[in-house]
């Protein structure tokens, strides 16, 4: 018989919306500090993405 691995489990402290709003707010730091290319379009990129999932979240805990 073989132990199942436990997975550390914690609570998250802050909300998920406030999470993703500070995760896009760097991303569109970190664009800026970037030159036009490649680089800078995958972080904008990332904050248009956590945008949209702020929406979305939204959007789900309105029709709870």
């Amino acid at each position: 018989m073989t132990m199942g691995l436990k997975r550390k489990r914690f609570k998250q402290k802050d909300s998920l919306e406030t999470r993703l709003t500070q995760f896009a707010r760097d991303m569109r730091r970190r664009a800026d500090q970037k030159p036009p290319g490649d680089q800078r379009d995958a972080f904008l990129k990332r904050a248009y993405n956590a945008d949209q999932a702020i929406d979305l979240e939204r959007q789900l805990r309105e029709h709870r």
